[in-house]
C-alpha cells in the first residue's frame, strides 16, 4: 500500500486497528514511533547494483493502556513526515516486535490495516543458475476435449 492510499484510509475511520498475519490484531494502545524513508543501495548477488526507498512505520506497544492514536493525528504526523523528510507516495513497510523486530507490508479489509508477510527472494536467479519453476499442470486441464477420440485434437 503506498502513503497516498493509506492516509485516504485513515480520513475515513474512526479507529486505527492493525491486524497481524495470524489474525491477531496489534493492541489498541498502540504507539507509532517512528514514520521515516529508508533508502536501500545494494548489489544483488547477480552484480546488479539496485536502489529501494519505502515509507516506514514503526509500531510499538507498552504499558500505556490509556493512549489510543487517532486516524487524524496520524495523518498529521505522516504530512509533517513528508514535509521534513521530503516523504514521497512509497510503498509503506511496517516495523512491529515480535520475537525480533519484524517487517510487514500493508494491504486493507474495510475495517483493519492488515500486516502482510513478506519474503526474501534472489533478484538474480538467472546469474544464479537458480532454474525457474514451471507451474505443474495436471494433462486433464491442458485440452478441452479427449486426446484419443476420433475427432480429437492430439493428431
Amino acid at each position: 500500500m503506498k502513503l497516498s492510499e493509506f492516509k485516504n484510509k485513515l480520513n475515513q475511520l474512526e479507529i486505527i486497528r492493525f491486524k497481524l498475519p495470524n489474525g491477531t490484531l496489534v493492541p489498541n494502545h498502540f504507539h507509532v514511533t517512528e514514520v521515516g524513508k529508508i533508502t536501500k543501495h545494494f548489489i544483488d548477488c547477480g552484480g546488479t547494483e539496485r536502489n529501494e526507498e519505502v515509507a516506514n512505520f514503526q509500531l510499538w506497544n507498552t504499558d500505556d493502556y490509556d493512549h489510543r492514536l487517532h486516524p487524524e493525528k496520524l495523518v498529521q504526523i505522516i504530512e509533517l513526515s513528508e514535509n521534513i523528510l521530503k516523504l514521497e507516495d512509497l510503498e509503506i513497510e511496517v516495523e512491529y516486535q515480535g520475537e525480533t523486530i519484524q517487517k510487514f507490508g500493508l494491504d486493507f479489509d474495510e475495517e483493519n490495516f492488515l500486516l502482510t508477510t513478506r519474503q526474501t527472494d534472489c533478484l538474480a536467479k538467472d546469474k544464479c543458475g537458480i532454474p525457474v519453476q514451471k507451474p505443474k499442470l495436471k494433462l486433464v486441464d491442458l485440452t478441452e476435449e479427449p486426446c484419443c477420440s476420433p475427432d480429437g485434437n492430439c493428431c
